[in-house]
């Protein structure tokens, strides 16, 4: 690629996420650090630190991130560990069912377990029945305040995340470090807290901070907990007063600067460890060949973990199905009725055309945007592609709900981004734009790991023969990495359908809703409003099965979906 049409792209990139990325989380702690009348302030920060119900959210909010991350790394390291370490029975189906979660929204999924494991629900109809609980004191499993229930859905969610990242760190491990400290008398439970945790923390502390920073700033779980003294659900029930109250602003930039921290320090950690800039080890693993009891005892650790975590899921399916379900362990009758009335209800069939048309342009614009800044990244020698490599790869790290509030207080009336909504109040523009910028790394991870793996020399013969750069990528480039394009775009355009934080506050009319806030708002209807919203969950889940298994299968055909 010449130098000036690289510099070209990336500049225009840099300016994009400028204006769409960095200038939204900029206003926000502009706006939490400016006072129209005085100038630069610490007032709006000194007053959230000082008011009790604010602290307590913040407070909560961290409580939230901190233990959720706890209770995910329980659950995945020794998975990962199991997976890396031994050949058990089932080994490849039971990795896969693993990562089940991810075909759910946390917060569907706390419509289901809220059934399965609340105060009438079906754990306790269970006990009941079984004359191991007091049916007139009925134990809440969910904890008072619904805490306990917050935990247990982020960590269900979010334990694959830290699951894949540790596998990935403890596959990069020399297996010859280990084997040296075995043949010098090392027993396993010095070798794990001497070699493997030591030299597995990169993985560790790369998934633990995205998990943090989701479940810190996680919006959709406590609304239908109604677990309000959160500061997620603080800065939701601020935007009622977005022009007129400053201290949403306050709490969205304390937030803002504590996920930057935490991910800062999980650089720094990443930074100085070796593994970060070592070779790909030289040594052969031998995975320990388990037969027997304790082949069958590793299958059941597994099979626990997957049974567990299909608990949202299951309670989701059956409240679809319900007819009465109230103090039973399973719904008293079935219908199928609540799909057909799904279609039919004014939210549904219109948030799900709103949804795919915001997620299809996106989509396109990932497209774009992704394989110019793999282009450069990959296929020139320009000063700054690594830069621009890292700021495209931010937006998993910056919360979702500090970008929405952004992208929200910019598109009020005389703001920079109002013309990104229609006269009629429609976001469609902002939506698509949001959508577009949050997803934007998958496209670029799976175009880079494409451009990685075919061979330029085929781009060099065509470039001598006389084709223009646009013709080589139109002919040759795009035509090899497509299976990487494919699966990329697969999931940017699957997780768009079912963002929440952007859809729940940007989205304010009815007519406008994406599919997540129709699911939402469902669930504050009366009648069958909760079986309507379970109803659609399983169409969500049912998508983004199709959806992930489809990006596995297609990028598989290249070696791997993001393999870098």
């Amino acid at each position: 690629m010449k130098k000036g049409n690289a510099y070209a792209i990336m500049m225009f990139v840099l300016m994009l996420f400028g204006v769409f990325f960095l200038y939204p989380a900029a206003k926000i702690v502009g706006e939490a650090f400016w006072n129209k009348d005085s100038g630069f302030t610490l007032e709006y920060l000194v007053t959230v630190c000082r008011e009790p119900v604010y602290v307590e959210g913040l407070w909560n909010a961290f409580l939230l991130g901190l233990v959720s991350t706890v209770a995910t790394l329980l659950l995945s390291f020794p998975l990962a560990l199991l997976t890396h370490k031994y050949d058990f029975k089932g080994k490849k189906i039971l990795g896969v069912l693993v990562l089940i979660p991810l075909i759910l929204p946390p917060f569907v999924g706390a419509v289901g377990i809220k059934e399965m494991l609340g105060v009438d629900g079906a754990f306790n109809a269970l006990l009941i029945n079984s004359g191991l609980m007091d049916g007139a004191r009925p134990h809440d499993w969910l904890a008072q305040g619904r805490f306990a229930g917050i935990v247990i859905m982020n960590a269900l969610h979010l334990y694959p995340i830290l699951y894949m990242n540790i596998a990935a760190a403890l596959a990069n491990l020399d297996p010859a470090m280990e084997q040296a400290a075995e043949n010098l008398g090392c027993s396993p439970w010095r070798r794990f807290w001497k070699i493997t945790l030591p030299l597995s923390l990169p993985g560790v502390f790369a998934g633990a901070s995205i998990v943090f920073i989701w479940a810190f700033t996680e919006l959709g779980v406590p609304l239908v907990f109604d677990y309000t003294r959160v500061a997620p659900v603080q800065v939701f029930d601020g935007i009622k007063d977005i022009g007129g109250n400053p201290l949403p602003y306050a709490i969205v930039a304390i937030m803002l600067l504590i996920s930057a921290a935490v991910f800062a320090v999980s650089k720094l950690v990443l930074g100085r460890s070796p593994l970060g800039t070592a070779p790909r080890p030289k040594g052969r693993s031998h995975d320990v060949l388990l037969k027997g009891p304790k082949s069958w005892l590793v299958c059941a650790v597994f099979v626990g973990v997957f049974a567990i975590a299909s608990l949202p899921h299951l309670g989701v399916i059956l409240l679809s199905v319900s007819g009465d379900w109230y103090k039973t362990l399973l719904p008293e009758s079935l219908s199928m009725s609540h799909y057909h009335e799904a279609l039919g209800n004014s939210l549904v069939v219109p948030s799900i055309k709103n949804s795919l048309y915001y997620s299809s342009i996106a989509t396109i614009i990932d497209l774009v945007l992704g394989l110019s800044v793999a282009w450069v990244v990959v296929r020139s020698k320009v000063r700054g592609r690594g830069l621009l490599d890292a700021l495209v790869m931010l937006p998993l790290a910056v919360p979702g709900l500090v970008m929405a509030f952004g992208y929200l207080a910019l598109s009020q009336p005389g703001q920079p981004f109002s013309f990104m909504v229609g006269s009629d109040g429609n976001p469609a523009l902002l939506l698509i734009v949001a959508y577009a910028f949050r997803r934007l790394p998958y496209i670029v991870r799976s175009a880079v790991a494409g451009l990685q793996q075919s061979n330029p020399v085929l781009e060099e013969a065509a470039r001598s023969l006389g084709a223009t750069t646009s013709r080589t990528l139109r002919r040759i480039a795009i035509p090899l990495i497509g299976a990487n394009l494919a699966a990329g775009a697969i999931l940017a355009f699957a997780f768009a359908m079912l963002e929440v934080s952007d859809s729940l506050i940007l989205a304010q009319q009815t007519e406008h809703y994406p599919i997540t806030k129709a699911i939402y708002a469902l669930l504050s209807t009366l009648g069958n409003g909760v079986q309507l919203s379970a109803a659609l969950g399983v169409w969500a889940m049912v998508f983004l099965s199709v959806a992930i298994i489809g990006a596995a299968v297609i990028g598989g055909k290249r070696g791997g979906l993001f393999k870098v």
